[in-house]
């Protein structure tokens, strides 16, 4: 697909750099790259990532980050999506996907033996914990390489099996025709929601193997990536105008963003100080008692926030119940100071 490159505006150098993330609706043909490097002229900075990889051929949410929030994206990334995809059984393909050159077609009568139920029956057991095998042009490295790239250079590659979690996988249509060389195929819509790391395009793959027939993806729109969904995406030309327009690059803010990942600690003026200097304070309530039958959790993060509404640092509780303190394992205000209340100040005269 050719897609053009209009002229991008610059933002007014007079505003402040933006800091937050902003929920993109990727258009079709774009690399993820594509949109970071967009988003970095309009924003007018190159500090500006992206939270899971979205195909060319695919569309729908990218989550970015912009200046301070990229160092969100590592606990955005890990978050469950939900795709609208088309999966077209009958045909098999090197990519999994459209993209791909076509290496087998089942025979037409094969084809027309797919029933409703077969793949009702076939879904149900891509369902759940699975153990998938990613697509094999991907980003996946074998031996330091990109596995797209030994395949396009004629190697074969085998990638082993990984955990995966899909947790819906609903069918809501099927269609029959014959594609553009007269092949007969079965269009199967659905909606997938999985955990991070898995492939749609290895599930329509898996599909059509179990089925007989063989599969393969024509579309994937992503309409969710954990709270952030379509109703909160913009595309490039929106947030083009708004530039052109001498207003900022609108962003979900920092402290916004945060409150929305993780549950929330008030700090005092103190324990924010403590947390900007990396030392550590009290544990979290929940936490703070020696008794309860709940186990420990050491990877639970909280986001710490200064009595003037600032985001300070992300917070997780360690070590053993009743002797546990919160550790800042992400400072977002280093060094910083934050005076106590007037009154506070008055009484220590």
């Amino acid at each position: 697909m050719t897609r053009t490159k209009p002229d991008v505006p610059s933002p007014d150098p007079s505003l402040p750099t933006p800091s937050g993330l902003v929920v993109v609706d990727k258009p079709a043909g774009w690399t993820s790259h594509d949109v970071v490097a967009r988003t970095r002229r309009l924003a007018g900075t190159r500090k500006v990532g992206h939270a899971g990889t979205l195909d060319p051929m695919a569309t729908g949410v990218l989550v970015l980050g912009v200046d301070r929030a990229t160092r969100l994206l590592t606990w955005i990334v890990g978050r469950d999506k939900t795709y609208a995809a088309t999966i077209r059984l009958g045909l098999s393909t090197v990519t999994d996907d459209a993209e791909g050159e076509v290496v087998d077609a089942a025979p037409p009568e094969a084809v027309a033996a797919v029933g409703d139920d077969a793949v009702a029956a076939g879904v149900a057991r891509l369902t759940g914990d699975i153990q998938q095998v990613p697509a094999k042009v991907s980003a996946i490295k074998v031996e330091g390489r990109r596995a797209y790239a030994q395949v396009r250079a004629g190697h074969d590659v085998e990638l082993a099996a990984r955990p995966v979690t899909v947790s819906r996988f609903a069918v809501h249509r099927l269609v029959r025709s014959t594609d553009d060389d007269g092949r007969a195929v079965v269009d199967v819509d659905v909606t997938v929601t999985c955990s991070s790391g898995t492939y749609v395009r290895a599930l329509a793959r898996d599909l059509g193997a179990d089925l007989g027939v063989g599969g393969h993806l024509t579309a994937l729109r992503r309409t969710r990536v954990g709270a952030w969904t379509l109703e909160d995406a913009s595309t490039l030309d929106e947030l083009a105008a708004e530039v052109a327009a001498g207003r900022p690059l609108p962003v979900t803010s920092l402290e916004e963003a945060a409150a929305g990942l993780f549950p929330v600690r008030r700090l005092t003026a103190a324990e924010s100080e403590d947390v900007a200097h990396g030392r550590r304070i009290g544990p979290s309530a929940a936490d703070a008692g020696e008794g309860g039958a709940e186990p420990v959790d050491n990877d639970a993060v909280t986001g710490g926030f200064a009595p003037d509404g600032r985001l300070v640092a992300l917070l997780s509780d360690r070590g053993h119940r009743g002797e546990r303190t919160a550790k800042p394992v992400l400072v977002f205000l280093p060094g910083e100071r934050f005076p106590g209340p007037p009154e506070a100040s008055r009484g220590a005269r």
